[in-house]
């Protein structure tokens, strides 16, 4: 039976220049670049409405947009780079840059009747529906 060799140590500085060559074609998150990132939303309606609620801890409501159309909701902004960069880094999973979320609509909405506050880093948007409108059509003999 072949063993598989596990390198355990507790220095990666002192790794394989190739190391981060292997992970950055695994998976874009290990690239240090600027890119596009989501936020994490739920979406749920009731009878009369529609709900988003955003997670954006960290973000400035001056560094927020929200677009609105009667059937998507383009929510973007930018969230600011760590201030503790003295260190060095042992996991960093939160992400800063730009974000963008596009979210398509299970039906028109009235784009008089939305409203959006923002606390505590969570953004809750309310997006009042249109209501149906139900016509009587007369027929021809």
């Amino acid at each position: 039976m072949d063993y598989i060799k596990i390198r355990f140590g507790n220095d990666f500085e002192c790794l394989d220049p190739r190391f981060e060559e292997i992970f950055r074609s695994m998976n874009p998150m290990f690239t240090l670049s600027e890119r596009i990132w989501e936020p994490q939303m739920d979406i749920y309606e009731t009878r009369n409405d529609i709900f988003i609620l955003a997670e954006m801890a960290g973000v400035n409501k001056e560094n927020l947009e929200i677009e609105i159309s009667s059937k998507a909701v383009r929510i973007h902004g930018k969230r600011p780079e760590a201030l503790w960069n003295k260190g060095t880094y042992r996991l960093a999973e939160i992400q800063y840059g730009k974000f963008e979320r596009t979210l398509f609509l299970p039906v028109l909405i009235n784009m008089d009747k939305v409203t959006a506050s923002f606390l505590d880093g969570i953004l809750n948007i309310r997006l009042a529906k249109m209501p149906r409108e139900t016509r009587k059509i007369p027929i021809s003999d």
